[in-house]
């Protein structure tokens, strides 16, 4: 057993006011993958650099916002927030799904793209490439803050969290900042620099990220409210296999088009 590390969520608070891990973490992710898409775009002709960068961080912010909570409300916790619909807006106690957030960050994404003339794949081949880092570094908050830990375990690495009982768990937030964080940027890092084909790392990124999350969610206690839902199958599990599919799908369907020639 390794002694969990416990360390304040706060970093200082000035009266009412607190920083916090969680939100700096988020704040870090967005300022790396500013910097990390304007090393990508520094040198390269098109429409997604620049000004359009910032500008795009703001539609981002705007789409995991939005839609990580409403996923959270829909997929995680519907019946009680059917009962409390005033606690959707209710940010500050947390609640934000991944893949709600995702889909709400590719929605915002087109709309960006369709308003600025930018071909999709051209901005998101560029804006997954950082992604990790900032996932990553979100985990990361979460293993501070002791929230989202693992399963129980007897492995010689496990720890006894604060909100998790006597039991001794996967630090599985630190497996999916490893796997989903630094192992999936430098993949992503990779593929970005070799590929030629418009939308070959977008669509690994959705097909990995979904192979990375669907392996770890065999180490993370299930949601209290939910448990298994699919026979050994998590909420998060479930989520991650149209990534998968879909994601599968369309790089075996974008590598026919470049194998077939054109008449």
């Amino acid at each position: 057993m390794i002694p969990y590390p416990e360390i304040s969520p706060v970093i200082f608070s000035i009266g009412p006011f607190q920083l916090r891990w969680y939100g700096t973490m988020y704040l870090l992710g967005f300022a790396v993958g500013y910097l990390v898409m304007r090393k990508l775009t520094g040198k390269r002709e098109g429409k997604f650099k620049g000004d359009a960068l910032l500008d795009f961080l703001g539609y981002v912010a705007l789409g995991l916002v939005v839609g990580g909570r409403l996923g959270y409300v829909l997929f995680y916790n519907l019946d009680y927030y059917l009962q409390r619909p005033w606690e959707i807006v209710a940010l500050w106690k947390g609640g934000l799904s991944f893949h709600g957030g995702f889909v709400g960050v590719i929605l915002t994404g087109i709309w960006f793209s369709r308003r600025r003339g930018i071909p999709f794949y051209e901005m998101a081949d560029t804006a997954i490439i950082p992604l990790p880092i900032g996932l990553g570094l979100g985990r990361i908050g979460n293993f501070i803050n002791g929230e989202l830990f693992g399963r129980p375990t007897r492995v010689p690495w496990c720890m006894v969290f604060p909100n998790g009982g006597p039991q001794c768990r996967h630090p599985s937030q630190l497996y999916e900042a490893l796997l989903e964080g630094l192992v999936l940027f430098l993949v992503m890092w990779t593929v970005g620099k070799r590929s030629k084909q418009p939308g070959v790392p977008f669509w690994t990124f959705v097909a990995l990220y979904g192979v990375a999350r669907f392996l770890v969610e065999f180490t993370r206690e299930p949601d209290p409210q939910l448990g298994l839902i699919l026979g050994p199958f998590s909420m998060g599990q479930v989520l991650s296999m149209p990534m998968i599919f879909l994601g599968a799908a369309m790089l075996w369907t974008l590598k026919r088009k470049v194998a077939v020639p054109r008449p």
